[in-house]
């Protein structure tokens, strides 16, 4: 960020939409110091919703922000994809300045559209965050437009880094990583459940069952971190001659489990691509 947006600005960070992955964002950037309770700002529907951000999050939540608006120095959009274009329009007859930098985590809406829907040269950055977040563990990959610096990119990563990973790639990708990252939590937890399942039903407590299934995911993702080895390295150490890994992994193969989670990849990256149409 510059030393000049910083005099012009009164608030660093302005949130729309205080549902989960806001509230998360609030707490990253509050936990990594990137800006004080003070220099945040967040909107909601209603007022006893912005009530309970403010007593819950500490920052000041409104349902009406044109006064605030053109002293915030980025937003961040954390709403639905068919909202975004018209809040954009929304914000700008409410006082927007084109200092103001947008970043927008909705599903399939491009650089250009927003752009357009803006009118005018606003810094814009797509970020595909996931879940996690909530717990510190995010994913999230980001791109700019034509006006962002690299500072803007820069202090994006900044607030995605403080609830988990952040990455930068090209828009082109952002279907597929909206598919891969995005939902991915969702294919696990059914992976998870699914596992759980198997346990209850060769004689574990379910809740045994699930702590096992959980530190092990853990523990398997973290090896493939930390090692740096081809997964299919790591599962030929646990694969044993004629022992009963093979056996399991055989049954999966039968399933068709590969090729079924590489398709559902596919159908939700299709599916990514639309949704930033519909209204």
């Amino acid at each position: 960020m510059t030393s000049q947006r910083n005099q012009e600005f009164s608030k660093k960070f302005g949130i729309i939409g205080t549902g989960v992955m806001g509230k998360s964002l609030i707490q990253g950037i509050l936990h990594a110091q990137l800006a004080t309770a003070k220099e945040i700002w967040a909107t909601a529907k209603t007022e006893a919703t912005c009530q309970k951000v403010t007593q819950t999050l500490g920052v000041e939540a409104f349902t009406d922000y044109k006064k605030i608006l053109p002293n915030t120095q980025w937003l961040l959009l954390c709403v639905k994809p068919h909202q975004v274009l018209g809040i954009l329009a929304h914000l700008v007859k409410q006082g927007l300045s084109e200092n103001t930098g947008i970043i927008s985590v909705a599903t399939g809406v491009s650089l250009t559209a927003m752009t357009e829907a803006l009118g005018q040269n606003n810094p814009v950055i797509r970020a595909m965050p996931n879940t996690p977040c909530v717990v510190g563990k995010g994913m999230t990959v980001i791109c700019g437009g034509e006006s962002v610096k690299s500072a803007d990119l820069a202090t994006a990563r900044s607030i995605f880094t403080s609830v988990g990973h952040c990455i930068e790639l090209e828009e082109s990708h952002f279907n597929a990583v909206t598919a891969l990252g995005g939902s991915g939590p969702a294919y696990f937890y059914l992976i998870m459940e699914a596992l759980a399942d198997g346990g209850v039903r060769v004689g574990l407590p379910r809740d045994v069952a699930l702590e096992i299934v959980c530190q092990t995911v853990l523990g398997a993702a973290t090896m493939v971190q930390q090692t740096g080895r081809h997964p299919a390295a790591l599962r030929d150490d646990v694969t044993t001659p004629a022992g009963c890994t093979i056996a399991a992994l055989l049954t999966m193969e039968d399933g068709k489990i590969r090729s079924v989670l590489a398709r559902a990849v596919e159908e939700a990256t299709r599916i990514a691509g639309q949704l930033g149409e519909k209204k």
